[in-house]
């Protein structure tokens, strides 16, 4: 008699559960990037190597080609892995996020909380991965917008998409005031079509523009933080965090603090 098990595996389209080997091989490529991670933590950016990684896991560099062919394809999914990392804290800090009890069925509060989550779970993390950050955000990525779309990008832009989805949630539910279309400089605004066109989004270019304001507010705080170039004057930049938040709130008509 034909098993059920013998039925499924003859199905066609039955998906096929991968090999030993292959689970071996996707185990040994995690352990590289990890190895790379933890070099980058450890010693910085100048200490991840082929070599270095070999010889911290017991192989010869040349054996690491097995799994990549360069120190760039390597480079590249370690900064993949990192923004896929920090993409899913941002999204759960947003799942989590709630409001008072007292305001639980405003809109608006609903979504400032949301933002505010959003936003600190950013600080959070780059000050708790410092490197990482350095990594990703320090300087731009090798290869990036030369035409091709690898992993990387693939990551960054999902990475991109959570706090471009919760704009959108924004933009939608609770509309604010932008700028018009001739109200923008002739020379940005063809460049926020293009991007917007690369985004394939219908925004109006006035929200485009008020979406990279607020991304370069938030990643211009925290990049001063992380790398300390607020330690000439501030030992605790928390504080100043807050109003960062309130000026991120005020340009996407949010108000922050809560009232009350």
């Amino acid at each position: 008699m034909t098993q059920p098990a013998q039925i499924a595996e003859a199905a066609p389209g039955a998906v096929q559960p991968p090999s030993r080997r292959d689970r071996l091989r996707a185990a040994t490529i995690e352990e590289i990037i990890q190895t790379a991670r933890q070099l980058l933590v450890n010693d910085g950016p100048e200490a991840v190597s082929l070599r270095a990684i070999a010889r911290e896991m017991g192989m010869t560099a040349p054996g690491l080609y097995r799994y990549f062919g360069s120190y760039e394809e390597l480079h590249r999914h370690l900064c993949a892995g990192i923004f896929t990392e920090l993409g899913a804290d941002i999204h759960r800090a947003i799942e989590a996020a709630e409001p008072p009890d007292r305001q639980a069925g405003d809109l608006p509060e609903k979504l400032t909380v949301k933002m505010v989550a959003a936003c600190r779970e950013f600080r959070r993390w780059a000050l708790n991965h410092k490197e990482e950050f350095g990594l990703v955000f320090g300087v731009p990525l090798p290869g990036l917008n030369d035409g091709r779309y690898d992993i990387a990008d693939e990551c960054a832009l999902a990475f991109a998409g959570t706090f471009f989805t919760l704009f959108l949630e924004l933009w939608h539910k609770v509309p604010f005031p932008v700028p018009a279309d001739e109200e923008i400089d002739p020379g940005l605004r063809d460049q926020l079509s293009r991007y917007r066109d690369a985004l394939g989004s219908s925004l109006p270019l006035g929200a485009m523009l008020t979406f990279l304001r607020c991304w370069t507010v938030l990643y211009g705080a925290v990049a001063m933080e992380v790398f300390g170039h607020m330690s000439f004057a501030l030992d605790d930049p928390a504080p100043m965090f807050e109003l960062t938040l309130g000026d991120l709130a005020t340009l996407i008509g949010l108000r922050y603090p809560l009232a009350g």
